[in-house]
């Protein structure tokens, strides 16, 4: 027999969570500090009240806000935790007026209260790979300060005056060796978690033997699937990554071409988009399968783009059959 539920909407912010409570019969606010004792606290309370209800805790998707509740639920059982991006949550509202956070936490509970039959409850990431997470973002950002000292110190050269040049291009040599020194000690800091955990290094090695994945894009990879636990369907992986081309049609007068989807996640699309072009530099099946189709006329940028669905597929196929993946393989 299914338990009845109690349903939690969660707004996330810095300093407190303002939780709103529906049950069968009433309606409760809170507001809680956002550490893992303080939430483990309240909803430890909340399990005690009806030991036979099930709670099924919904929030947005904060980044590390999120993780002092992860902290606590991973404490916790009995506990339905569903972590819903923000945007999804905000177009199934319809039109709203007026926001605060109670009224938030009021419409996620709603919102959770409504679907989470057509949804998966999430799985809380280790604590590794949310270290991955901190690295991997600290890192994006050393490299994006890093290209914007690199470009303009380049362009100086169309300066007349050498004095304010020299100076401006020295300052940023020193500030890009200082940057890349920081990256390389990232870099280490991330391989040496994954060498120390071999579910994560026997993941990485798997990722690492598809042809035109580099280090980079493995690191994200295991962070954004949350290691293969959260996505590891193919189809699923290239809709997320934002490689999938979308029909546009609307009765007969409307039809466009189709095209990949704006909602992706821009890091991983990028990061998929270089690996495709490097593979079709690199001799193997990837390359023959993209000089193929652009002598048979097709548009460049719709095969890269079916190269990159190619790799998202190895990638997927790799970890699923805990198998390396062989390039070229002969079959009889």
């Amino acid at each position: 027999m299914n338990k009845k539920q109690i349903f939690a909407g969660v707004d996330v912010s810095k300093a407190s969570l303002d939780i709103c409570i529906i049950d069968e019969q009433t309606l409760q606010n809170f507001t809680v500090k956002n550490n893992e004792k303080s939430i483990r606290s309240f909803f430890f309370k909340i399990q005690r009240q009806d030991m036979q209800r099930q709670i099924v805790v919904c929030m947005e998707s904060t980044g590390y806000y999120n993780w002092p509740l992860y902290e606590a639920f991973g404490k916790l059982e009995g506990i339905n935790l569903y972590v819903v991006n923000p945007l999804h949550l905000k177009r199934s509202m319809g039109l709203v007026r007026g926001k605060s956070d109670s009224i938030d936490a009021r419409r996620i509970a709603d919102f959770i209260r409504l679907n989470y039959t057509d949804l998966k409850p999430s799985l809380i990431p280790r604590k590794q790979i949310r270290q991955l997470q901190a690295l991997l973002a600290h890192r994006n950002r050393l490299v994006a300060t890093k290209s914007k000292f690199s470009v303009p110190a380049a362009e100086l050269n169309l300066l007349a005056d050498k004095q304010i040049k020299n100076m401006i291009q020295n300052d940023s040599k020193k500030l890009i060796e200082a940057i890349e020194i920081r990256i390389k000690k990232i870099e280490t800091l991330i391989s040496e978690i994954i060498d120390q955990d071999v579910e994560l290094k026997e993941k990485y090695q798997y990722l690492e033997s598809v042809q035109g994945v580099g280090k980079v894009l493995a690191w994200t990879m295991l962070v954004k699937t949350n290691e293969f636990k959260s996505i590891n369907n193919p189809r699923k992986l290239a809709c997320y990554a934002g490689v999938v081309p979308f029909e546009f049609q609307s009765g007969t007068s409307i039809y466009k071409r189709p095209r990949v989807s704006p909602m992706a996640d821009k890091t991983i699309k990028k990061l998929l988009h270089m690996a495709a072009l490097r593979v079709v530099r690199l001799k193997g099946d990837l390359q023959d399968y993209y000089q193929r189709k652009v002598a048979e006329g097709k548009n460049k940028m719709l095969v890269l783009n079916a190269v990159r669905n190619k790799i998202v597929t190895r990638i997927c196929a790799t970890v699923n059959n805990k198998r390396f993946y062989q390039n070229n393989l002969i079959l009889s």
